[in-house]
């Protein structure tokens, strides 16, 4: 979205048409609907106008009703954090100054100024900023303030400082590398501040981070992992963060030297951890909480004898499980008249697409397969059907 189309979307007429296109169905009918909006509007002004209606239904499970109110552009609103996340974050620095450095439109900067008495968004790209502004305004926020700058160039200062880079190219290929981020990560040491968070790849290369002081925090909304939050100055160490849908928040920090764990056959139950448990190197110190064993070293796949009461894991009951061979697999499965399976891997490199395609059962029942290793052999379970 250029400056004409902001000009003309925040627009009396812009407004208008906005309001119109809310309840039209855009998938339906798309060309009768630009060709009768052509008759009153620019080409460049219903292409404008249609990007932004579809752009607002989409940003929805993310800004919820103030979508209607807000501007995006797809590269931000695909790159916005979760809102759980967001108001989390806000939460964390609640009643500072907060900069938030590469802030694009703004969806970070919007939290932080629902927690925060003064909060400024900085970012190189003119549109983008003013997007940020109209956002701001649309929604109430007087104390937040926007500016145009380049942060790789200029040396600011507050009491928290937030770092978003891009983790992009511009074709939309991911950067993994730290210092490729762009601007790169070692931006943040020009900066200073009481508190400098940086929003990290949830699959960042903990490596690339050696010889820098600071804690990584692998946050994690019902399950789904999200990302790695850089806490730039804290004493090095992981930590793991569990968000569930209603705002409660589970915390969980690594300690210096890991539990002993044994390593065993499958058991009556396998568990899964959190995502970012995993990420954080918690899952000896799981397996030690609830009373389970590995099945290999190097798998993240727990089992015992009990379903564990606990946020941090998923776990399914085990009703079965062999070395894996595909013959006897499926001469197992079609006994017991399965016809539907789930597949489940870690550790293995067959595909669950694969592994289906060789099975060709038949039947009514269902079953979850998990492909794994035990003490480095592959092996499969079968399980019951995960039930939550």
């Amino acid at each position: 979205m250029n400056s004409d189309d902001l000009a003309f979307l925040t627009s009396p007429a812009g407004a208008r048409l906005l309001d119109d296109l809310r309840a039209v169905d855009l998938q339906g009918d798309l060309v009768r609907h630009v060709t009768a909006l052509r008759k009153t509007y620019s080409a460049a002004q219903v292409s404008a106008a249609i990007t932004q209606a579809e752009l607002r239904r989409a940003a929805v499970p993310k800004f919820g009703a103030s979508a209607s109110r807000l501007f995006f552009t797809a590269d931000a609103l695909q790159q916005a954090s979760d809102p759980l996340i967001r108001a989390y974050r806000a939460d964390m620095v609640r009643g500072q100054q907060v900069l938030d450095l590469c802030c694009g439109i703004g969806a970070d900067a919007l939290a932080f100024a629902a927690t925060n008495p003064h909060v400024c968004g900085i970012d190189y790209d003119a549109e983008r900023i003013a997007i940020a502004r109209h956002n701001a305004a649309a929604l109430g926020f007087d104390h937040l303030h926007f500016m145009v700058d380049d942060v790789t160039a200029t040396r600011y200062d507050a009491d928290v400082i937030f770092f978003d880079p891009a983790r992009r190219h511009a074709d939309g290929r991911r950067i993994h590398d730290v210092n490729a981020y762009i601007p790169p990560l070692d931006t943040i040491d020009k900066h200073h501040a009481a508190r400098r968070l940086v929003k990290a790849s949830p699959a960042v290369d903990l490596r690339q981070l050696a010889g820098r002081t600071c804690r990584v925090q692998f946050i994690s909304v019902a399950g789904d992992l999200k990302e790695a939050l850089l806490h730039i100055d804290d004493a090095d160490g992981l930590s793991a963060t569990r968000i569930e849908p209603d705002g409660t928040r589970h915390h969980w920090d690594a300690p210096t030297t890991p539990p002993d764990v044994a390593t065993d056959q499958p058991a009556d139950y396998l568990i899964e951890p959190d995502p970012a448990l995993i990420r954080a190197g918690l899952v000896r110190d799981l397996a030690a909480q609830i009373g389970g064993a590995l099945l290999d070293p190097t798998i993240a796949y727990i089992t015992a004898d009990h379903a564990p009461d606990s946020v941090w894991c998923r776990a399914w009951r085990v009703l079965d499980w062999m070395p894996f061979n595909l013959k006897k697999l499926r001469a197992y499965l079609r006994g017991q008249g399965v016809g539907t399976v789930t597949v489940k891997k870690r550790g293995s490199a067959i595909t669950p697409e694969a592994l289906t395609a060789g099975l060709k059962l038949k039947g009514d029942a269902s079953r979850t397969l998990v492909l794994t290793r035990h003490e480095n052999r592959p092996i499969v379970m079968i399980c019951a059907d995960y039930t939550a």
